[in-house]
Protein backbone atom coordinates (compact mmCIF):
# COMPACT_ATOMS: atom_id res chain seq x y z
CA UNK A 1 0.00 0.00 0.00
CA UNK A 2 2.87 2.32 1.00
CA UNK A 3 4.21 1.50 -2.76
CA UNK A 4 1.04 2.51 -4.28
CA UNK A 5 0.82 5.78 -2.24
CA UNK A 6 4.10 7.01 -3.10
CA UNK A 7 3.66 6.36 -6.83
CA UNK A 8 0.30 8.05 -7.06
CA UNK A 9 1.67 10.86 -5.12
CA UNK A 10 4.78 11.30 -7.17
CA UNK A 11 2.82 10.96 -11.00
CA UNK A 12 -0.16 13.00 -9.13
CA UNK A 13 2.63 16.06 -8.18
CA UNK A 14 5.14 15.46 -11.21
CA UNK A 15 2.26 15.01 -14.18
CA UNK A 16 0.27 18.81 -13.74
CA UNK A 17 4.03 20.11 -13.89
CA UNK A 18 4.85 18.43 -17.12
CA UNK A 19 2.01 19.10 -18.83
CA UNK A 20 3.07 22.18 -20.83
CA UNK A 21 5.76 19.38 -22.24
CA UNK A 22 3.18 16.59 -22.43
CA UNK A 23 -0.41 18.73 -22.99
CA UNK A 24 -2.80 18.22 -20.53
CA UNK A 25 -4.59 15.82 -22.43
CA UNK A 26 -1.94 13.38 -22.78
CA UNK A 27 -0.60 13.98 -18.73
CA UNK A 28 -3.99 13.09 -17.84
CA UNK A 29 -4.27 10.14 -19.94
CA UNK A 30 -1.04 8.91 -18.94
CA UNK A 31 -1.89 9.30 -15.46
CA UNK A 32 -5.20 7.16 -15.44
CA UNK A 33 -3.23 4.52 -16.94
CA UNK A 34 -0.74 4.59 -15.07
CA UNK A 35 -3.24 4.62 -11.92
CA UNK A 36 -5.34 1.75 -13.75
CA UNK A 37 -2.12 -0.57 -13.97
CA UNK A 38 -0.57 -0.09 -10.66
CA UNK A 39 -2.63 -3.21 -9.02
CA UNK A 40 -1.86 -5.66 -11.91
CA UNK A 41 1.83 -4.47 -11.61
CA UNK A 42 2.01 -4.72 -7.90
CA UNK A 43 0.71 -8.47 -8.14
CA UNK A 44 2.94 -9.30 -11.28
CA UNK A 45 5.89 -7.66 -8.83
CA UNK A 46 4.96 -10.14 -5.87
CA UNK A 47 4.89 -13.42 -7.92
CA UNK A 48 7.73 -12.61 -9.20
CA UNK A 49 7.39 -12.10 -12.94
CA UNK A 50 8.46 -8.42 -13.26
CA UNK A 51 10.59 -6.33 -10.96
CA UNK A 52 12.19 -2.77 -10.95
CA UNK A 53 15.17 -2.33 -13.50
CA UNK A 54 18.26 0.16 -12.51
CA UNK A 55 16.83 2.47 -15.43
CA UNK A 56 13.21 3.09 -13.57
CA UNK A 57 11.31 0.93 -15.78
CA UNK A 58 9.69 -2.37 -15.11
CA UNK A 59 11.47 -5.74 -16.74
CA UNK A 60 10.70 -9.08 -16.85
CA UNK A 61 12.37 -11.28 -14.40
CA UNK A 62 12.20 -14.37 -16.33
CA UNK A 63 12.11 -14.61 -20.44
CA UNK A 64 8.86 -16.86 -19.89
CA UNK A 65 6.57 -13.61 -19.44
CA UNK A 66 3.35 -14.45 -20.37
CA UNK A 67 1.52 -11.73 -23.90
CA UNK A 68 -0.87 -10.39 -21.71
CA UNK A 69 1.57 -9.45 -18.97
CA UNK A 70 4.46 -8.29 -21.57
CA UNK A 71 1.39 -5.81 -22.97
CA UNK A 72 0.88 -4.63 -19.49
CA UNK A 73 4.57 -4.13 -18.95
CA UNK A 74 5.20 -2.79 -22.18
CA UNK A 75 2.27 -0.05 -21.89
CA UNK A 76 3.84 0.80 -18.61
CA UNK A 77 7.60 1.62 -19.71
CA UNK A 78 6.05 3.61 -22.65
CA UNK A 79 4.43 5.91 -20.23
CA UNK A 80 7.22 5.73 -18.38
CA UNK A 81 9.46 6.93 -20.95
CA UNK A 82 7.17 9.89 -21.91
CA UNK A 83 7.06 10.90 -18.49
CA UNK A 84 10.64 10.66 -18.20
CA UNK A 85 11.18 12.45 -21.48
CA UNK A 86 8.67 15.61 -20.30
CA UNK A 87 10.92 15.72 -17.10
CA UNK A 88 14.06 15.82 -18.66
CA UNK A 89 13.32 18.58 -21.04
CA UNK A 90 12.05 20.86 -18.42
CA UNK A 91 15.22 20.00 -16.16
CA UNK A 92 17.65 20.28 -18.98
CA UNK A 93 18.46 16.43 -18.23
CA UNK A 94 18.24 13.37 -20.14
CA UNK A 95 15.99 10.72 -19.78
CA UNK A 96 18.44 8.25 -18.55
CA UNK A 97 19.06 10.35 -15.79
CA UNK A 98 15.31 10.77 -14.51
CA UNK A 99 14.99 7.06 -15.09
CA UNK A 100 18.18 6.09 -13.25
CA UNK A 101 16.70 8.22 -10.46
CA UNK A 102 13.73 7.40 -10.37
CA UNK A 103 15.09 3.60 -10.25
CA UNK A 104 17.13 4.63 -6.35
CA UNK A 105 13.60 5.59 -5.31
CA UNK A 106 11.75 2.42 -6.91
CA UNK A 107 14.41 0.53 -5.07
CA UNK A 108 14.22 1.85 -1.63
CA UNK A 109 10.46 1.60 -1.77
CA UNK A 110 10.50 -2.07 -2.98
CA UNK A 111 8.51 -4.45 -0.84
CA UNK A 112 10.29 -7.87 0.42
CA UNK A 113 10.58 -10.33 -1.83
CA UNK A 114 10.34 -8.36 -4.99
CA UNK A 115 13.13 -8.08 -7.95
CA UNK A 116 14.91 -6.00 -8.66
CA UNK A 117 18.11 -5.41 -11.34
CA UNK A 118 21.28 -4.03 -10.84
CA UNK A 119 23.63 -2.55 -12.80
CA UNK A 120 25.19 -5.50 -14.10
CA UNK A 121 21.90 -7.15 -15.08
CA UNK A 122 21.35 -9.54 -12.55
CA UNK A 123 18.31 -10.04 -10.75
CA UNK A 124 18.14 -10.00 -6.82
CA UNK A 125 15.68 -10.02 -4.27
CA UNK A 126 15.05 -7.36 -1.99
Amino acid sequence: MKNILALLCLFAFCLPFYAVELNAQDAQSIKQNMVKRLPRINELKKKGLIGETHKGYLGAVKASLPAAERKLMDEENADRKKVYEAIAKQQGSSPILVGERRAKTLFSQAKSGEFLQENNGNWRQK
